[in-house]
C-alpha cells in the first residue's frame, strides 16, 4: 500500500429506498494525508487501500477518533468524534488516487474539494460523474429522489406539511455544503456545488456558477460563468453575459477569462482571453467569427477567425457601428475592480 492518497473524508449521507446515495455531505474534506492518518484509517476501519467508500458504526467512530488523535490529526480525531451524534449513515471515502469517480460519495467528495478551493477547476478527474449521480428533488425536508417524490408529497400533505421544491437536478447550492471565505453571493441557487469561488468575489443576483468551473481571485461576476470555465484574478463579467462552456456547445474547447479582463453587459465568448482583455456590451464572439484586426491608426491589417486570437492577451473586441463588422485591436486600458466594493467580503 502506498504511504499516501489523493483525498478523503468523513461524510454524512442521505440514501433513497433503494440504498442509493442522493447526497454525501464532507464538513472537512482533506487533500493528501500523511502517513500516520493513513495508518489510522486502515488501522481502525475495514479500509484495505485503493479507492474505497466505508459506511462507519460507532464502533468504527470510536476506534478511528483514537486512531485520529494518536496520528496527531486533531481536527479530523474531533469530527469522528462529532459525528457519533448522527442520525444519519457516516461514510468514510477515501481517495487512494486520482481516478474517475465510481460511485455519488466519491463525486461529492471531489465536487467539494473544488468548492473548499483545496483544487481548482480542472485538476482533479470528473469523467463519468453525470452517470453516478441520482436526479434530485432538494427541498426544504432533504434531498428526495425524484421517483419517490410523489409519495412523500402526499404522505407530507396527509400530515398538515407541505413539501417546498426548489429544484430538480443532479446538483445542489454549494452554499449548502460549503461557504467559503470572502465571498459575496446574492442567489444561492445560482451556484451549483462544484464551483470555485476565489476570496474576495462577488456574484451579484443574476450570476450564474457551474461546477468544475469559477473565479480564481477577486472578481464581479454579474453574467454566466458555465461549466469547465474558469476566471482570472480581477476580471469582471457584466450583467448578462455569457461564457460559453464545454456542456453548452464549446465541445472540446476549454474557454478561460484571464485576470483584469472586462466582458461587458450582454456580451459574450466562445474563444478564450488571455489578461487584459475587453469585450464589448452585446458582442458575443464565436470561434468562427470573422474578426478584422486593426492597428494603432485604425488600419486593417487582416481578418481572422476567432479562435485564432483565442488566449491572446491585451486585446479589445468591438463591433463598427457603421459595417456591423467585428474589431480587434490592442487594449490599452486594463480594468480596475472597485477596491471598497470586494474589500469587506
Amino acid at each position: 500500500m502506498s504511504n499516501s492518497i489523493f483525498a478523503f473524508g468523513l461524510g454524512i449521507g442521505t440514501q433513497n429506498k433503494e440504498g442509493d446515495w442522493l447526497e454525501v455531505f464532507y464538513s472537512a474534506p482533506c487533500l493528501g494525508a500523511e502517513k500516520a492518518t493513513l495508518d489510522a484509517l486502515v488501522e481502525s476501519t475495514n479500509y484495505e487501500g485503493g479507492n474505497s467508500t466505508l459506511v462507519l458504526d460507532e464502533s468504527d467512530l470510536n476506534r478511528l477518533h483514537m486512531s485520529l488523535l494518536k496520528a496527531g490529526n486533531i481536527e479530523q480525531a474531533e469530527l469522528a468524534s462529532r459525528l457519533k451524534a448522527s442520525t444519519q449513515p457516516i461514510i468514510l471515502c477515501v481517495l487512494a488516487s486520482d481516478e474517475a469517480p465510481s460511485n455519488p460519495a466519491e463525486v461529492y467528495l471531489k465536487l467539494q474539494l473544488i468548492s473548499h478551493r483545496l483544487v481548482k477547476p480542472h485538476s482533479t478527474v470528473l469523467d463519468g460523474m453525470f452517470g453516478l449521480l441520482v436526479n434530485t428533488a432538494w427541498t426544504n425536508e432533504g434531498p428526495i429522489d425524484v421517483r419517490e417524490l410523489a409519495d412523500r408529497q402526499l404522505s407530507a400533505r396527509m400530515e398538515g406539511r407541505t413539501i417546498e421544491v426548489f429544484s430538480v437536478d443532479k446538483f445542489p447550492k454549494m452554499l449548502n455544503f460549503v461557504v467559503p471565505a470572502g465571498i459575496r453571493v446574492g442567489d444561492a441557487a445560482r451556484i451549483r456545488l462544484g464551483a470555485h469561488l476565489g476570496e474576495g468575489t462577488t456574484v451579484m443576483h443574476e450570476g450564474f456558477v457551474n461546477f468544475n468551473a469559477g473565479t480564481l481571485g477577486t472578481s464581479m461576476v454579474e453574467g454566466r460563468i458555465s461549466a469547465g470555465v474558469v476566471v482570472g484574478n480581477g476580471s469582471d463579467l457584466g450583467g448578462g453575459c455569457s461564457t460559453m462552456g464545454t456542456l453548452s456547445g464549446g465541445g472540446n474547447i476549454v474557454i478561460g477569462v484571464g485576470e483584469q479582463c472586462l466582458i461587458g453587459a450582454n456580451a459574450g465568448i466562445g474563444i478564450g482571453l488571455g489578461d487584459r482583455c475587453t469585450v464589448e456590451s452585446g458582442l458575443y464572439i464565436t470561434a468562427g467569427s470573422k474578426v478584422t484586426v486593426l492597428d494603432e491608426n485604425n488600419q486593417i491589417v487582416s481578418t481572422v477567425k476567432a479562435r485564432d486570437l483565442s488566449g491572446q492577451s491585451d486585446l479589445l473586441f468591438r463591433r463598427n457601428s457603421e459595417t456591423g463588422a467585428i474589431e480587434c485591436k490592442t487594449n490599452k486600458t486594463a480594468i480596475a475592480l472597485n477596491e471598497a466594493l470586494h474589500a469587506h467580503n
